[in-house]
């Protein structure tokens, strides 16, 4: 298990633990689950890299403790 930290830089910072296996897209709903927005709504991303719901964190080269950016489309 590992934990990500997500900044919308609006105020709101939502730590997530998940595996390392699981996709953008899981994460996503798990993001989802804890502020109540919908996943299809939000994008993951580091820097300008968007991250693609269908690739796992893994390949991504994501651990723990790491801070990705989250954004509202």
């Amino acid at each position: 298990m590992i934990e990500v930290v997500l900044n919308d830089r609006l105020g709101k910072k939502v730590k997530v633990k998940c595996n390392e296996d699981d996709t953008i897209g899981d994460l996503k709903k798990l993001v989802a689950a804890q502020t109540g927005t919908r996943a299809d709504k939000i994008r993951i991303q580091k820097w300008y890299n968007v991250y693609k719901d269908h690739i796992t964190l893994r390949d991504y080269e994501v651990h723990d403790g790491m801070g990705l950016e989250l954004y509202y489309n």
